[in-house]
């Protein structure tokens, strides 16, 4: 099984890998992990939500890497 994060702007259009980073994890602790240290250079890099995926099917999202409102 491989786990993947795919990254898409805020309406849902998913953003091409060749300027960003595109990785794959053997279990989705190893992604959700990968994705903690890195959320904040994914937003800066434009990234403004992620889908996880296990082999295409969707785990859940999308998720907004933006901090909550106050």
């Amino acid at each position: 099984m491989t786990w993947t994060w795919q990254l898409e702007k805020e309406d849902g259009t998913v953003l091409p890998s060749r300027d960003l980073v595109k990785e794959t994890w053997p279990s989705q602790g190893d992604a959700e992990s990968w994705l903690g240290e890195h959320w904040q250079g994914l937003l800066k890099a434009g990234v403004d939500q992620v889908t996880l995926t296990e082999d295409g099917r969707v785990e859940y999202g999308p998720m907004s890497l933006h901090p909550p409102q106050e």
